[in-house]
């Protein structure tokens, strides 16, 4: 069976009415995303970091997966599929894809501040700040945030290194590490990108484009992988 591995960013999810992590302004929901999304802004105002991912967690709660998430589940009928995503959300699961990466972490979970340990699936339900982990230690939002490593990166390196077929939907692959991940996929491997904006050419490498959001591109690329000849 072929592997196909399947690199998701916030593209996909907008048409499930999720916001986009970052916009043209560099907001997130009319907060600086240095303020909500960066270790910085956790150590300067960890409330306010707690208030807003209550936010993000309640409207989650609201959304369902779109047909994109769907064919990507529909997908494993077919192929071996790794989902390797920059998304917190919950919605790849939902609509039933079975092996996830979630490379930034996941927005249901919350977590021991000590090293990420102690792991908690609180599911929809909010926080309070000052609530305790099982160490002892303050919990907080189970996400990597800008100036953290990226604990899950070299299971991502290893999902693309291994895939026939490379599908990157719904990035503009420039927040890194994530966006290098490309340059892990082998010579001979397939690479589609989905979007409906100009996403960055990875260079050396042949790129299929399909220039449409995530429903209209994985819809076109699933019949097309389907019927190949």
């Amino acid at each position: 069976m072929k592997k196909i591995a399947i690199l998701s960013g916030a593209g996909i999810s907008a048409e499930s009415g999720i916001t986009t992590f970052r916009d043209s302004n560099g907001l997130w929901e009319n907060y600086d995303v240095t303020e909500v999304a960066s270790i910085e802004g956790w150590y300067r105002n960890p409330a306010l970091m707690i208030d807003f991912y209550n936010q993000r967690r309640k409207q989650l709660a609201d959304c369902e997966p779109n047909e994109a998430h769907k064919i990507i589940a529909r997908m494993e009928e077919q192929y071996e599929v790794t989902v390797v995503t920059q998304n917190v959300d919950n919605l790849h699961e939902r609509a039933g894809s079975s092996h996830i990466i979630h490379l930034h972490g996941e927005l249901t979970k919350v977590c021991s501040e000590k090293g990420k340990c102690f792991v908690k699936d609180i599911e929809y339900a909010a926080m309070q700040y000052g609530d305790l982990a099982e160490d002892g230690e303050l919990l907080r939002p189970f996400i990597v945030w800008f100036g953290e490593s990226v604990p899950l990166l070299e299971k991502g390196i290893e999902a693309v290194a291994a895939a026939d077929i490379l599908i990157i939907i719904g990035t503009s692959l420039n927040v890194y590490p994530a966006a290098g991940l490309v340059s892990y996929a082998r010579q001979n491997t397939q690479i589609y990108v989905i979007d409906p904006k100009e996403v960055h050419h990875p260079v050396g490498r042949s790129v299929i484009f399909i220039q449409e959001k995530a429903t209209k591109g994985m819809d076109f690329l699933w019949k097309k992988l389907c019927n190949p000849f």
